[in-house]
């Protein structure tokens, strides 16, 4: 009986203490959270677009499309690839926004002109794949968009 008494104390202690560190975890999570949203308000492309990948994958966040585009769009509006890449992604599946095949090559387009070696090749193979999706005279439209197009920093 004895023993029974002290393995439940054991569990129970344990189980408190796990509380504690969920509850610590949370707190910092939340404070984390709390910061990238500041950073993101601020006009930082980074937290913008992380902010954006979160809302699109209901990580941490409720998922929610048109949000996520609407942080990636101000990260790619300043010219930041990352941001640039997701959002040429939400165009292709019409996700928050309508599918349209010449916004997003125009913004794939952009990203890998703006990449280093290995993650440019990646935005190429995208922006090539979407191009499989679309006439001629679409590709030369969003070449178009994106020669007339210039990178818009937040105040």
């Amino acid at each position: 009986m004895r023993r029974t008494g002290a393995i439940f104390a054991v569990i129970a202690l344990t189980l408190a203490m796990l509380g504690a560190a969920q509850g610590a975890e949370l707190r910092r999570v939340a404070a984390d959270a709390s910061s990238l949203f500041h950073a993101a308000e601020r006009g930082n492309p980074v937290a913008q677009t992380r902010v954006g990948f979160m809302y699109e994958t209901g990580r941490g966040l409720p998922q929610d499309y048109l949000l996520a585009t609407y942080w990636y769009r101000r990260a790619a509006e300043q010219g930041y690839p990352p941001g640039q890449q997701r959002l040429g992604l939400m165009y292709d599946k019409g996700q928050g926004v309508g599918e349209n095949y010449i916004v997003a090559h125009k913004w794939l387009n952009l990203a890998a002109s703006a990449s280093g070696r290995a993650t440019r090749e990646y935005y190429l193979r995208l922006r090539d794949a979407i191009a499989g999706k679309m006439t001629f005279a679409q590709i030369t439209e969003a070449q178009r968009l994106a020669r007339e197009w210039y990178p818009q920093r937040e105040h």
